[in-house]
């Protein structure tokens, strides 16, 4: 009895499965030091070269000024006359100057900085029954945006909506081809957010979003509309489907972040100067600036680019593998020089005995 294997026996239970263990000589390390470098360099050097490629225009309007001028007689910043006025609307013009085409698909996007938006409280700020176009009561996630002071519930909830970029741009580019010079770039409002976020994580309540024109509800304290207002022309862009919305309701990871904003309309019809990209040349940024950033020590950026078959401008990905790439070279190379002075052969090292000198 007491030589009899327990039921409980196994080998897996005993740790004595059969086992392979590998041996690490310099036959197998080597090789793949300088075949992982062999072949990280050139794929760093076709993302860098694909990245290079890509064109992309930045400019900081934060300090935009308007047409109101101080006691000095100087241009009040637009950022001082929201921050003296809540809730007040600042017009403002900037000029720039594309110096080559760009050719291809164009997009347009904003970027804020010194905005966590990866903040827990931030993120957990929303009720994603709400947004699935639910009419019931308002999740406590969403406090203290879910309710007004004389107690309306808010639609939609939460800190991420009632932050939402509310800045209007538009370009303009001055074409000496026509009369009066400047034309209107034409922008796509929609295809700007992921389809599966439109077809999965947001809908419209039964009736569309005037469903929630009644007095029970009440818009977020910093916007200046109701949601069944966002997109009054587009029924299919409106509401909890507006992709304005949809694309700022998806938080960034980083302080420092841009967003879709628009994409170059470029087959519209008539508007053949368009037709193959951005022409260099002289622009026109209007600005309906209503974002506050200063309270927060924040910057607003308009951002123009192209992309690559890797996405828009990023040359970190390249570098990374270029560097990678060269430390495994180097190492290959030093390994291989420490081998040949001082390494010994595989039946040197699988045969140690306790007598073995260290040398």
């Amino acid at each position: 009895m007491g030589c009899e294997k327990s039921k409980f026996y196994s080998n897996f239970k005993q740790q004595t499965l059969p086992a392979w263990q590998p041996i690490a000589t310099a036959g197998t390390v080597l090789p793949a030091f300088f075949v992982i470098g062999i072949a990280m360099l050139p794929i760093g050097v076709l993302l860098l070269l694909s990245s290079n490629d890509v064109k992309e225009f930045v400019y900081d309007y934060t300090d935009c000024r308007s047409n109101l001028r101080g006691f000095d007689g100087s241009f009040i910043p637009c950022g001082d006359v929201i921050k003296d006025n809540p809730g007040a609307s600042c017009d403002c013009e900037i000029p720039f100057e594309l110096t080559e085409d760009y050719v291809g698909q164009v997009f347009m996007y904003y970027g804020l900085t010194n905005f966590f938006q990866n903040h827990r409280r931030y993120v957990k700020s929303r009720d994603d029954f709400q947004l699935l176009g639910s009419l019931g009561d308002v999740s406590s996630d969403c406090a203290p945006f879910h309710q007004t002071s004389d107690g309306r519930k808010i639609v939609p909830c939460g800190a991420i909506a009632n932050s939402m970029f509310n800045d209007t741009l538009t370009l303009q580019y001055r074409n000496p081809r026509i009369q009066g010079n400047m034309e209107e770039v034409p922008v796509n409002k929609t295809g700007i957010a992921w389809s599966s976020d439109k077809t999965h994580k947001f809908r419209n309540p039964p009736g569309g979003p005037t469903a929630y024109n009644t007095s029970e509800w009440a818009k977020p304290l910093s916007w200046s509309k109701n949601i069944w207002e966002l997109d009054d022309k587009n029924p299919e862009n409106n509401g909890f489907l507006n992709e304005d919305f949809i694309v700022w309701m998806r938080t960034a990871a980083l302080p420092q972040f841009r967003k879709l904003y628009r994409i170059i309309w470029h087959d519209k019809p008539g508007a053949t100067t368009f037709k193959n990209g951005l022409p260099k040349g002289n622009y026109t940024l209007q600005v309906k600036y209503n974002y506050p950033v200063t309270s927060f020590d924040g910057t607003k950026r308009f951002i123009l680019s192209t992309t690559s078959a890797i996405g828009g401008k990023n040359p970190f990905l390249g570098i990374a593998y270029i560097v990678v790439g060269s430390i495994c070279l180097v190492l290959g190379v030093v390994f291989v020089f420490i081998h040949i002075k001082y390494g010994k052969s595989v039946t040197e090292v699988t045969n140690v005995t306790p007598r073995t000198p260290y040398y």
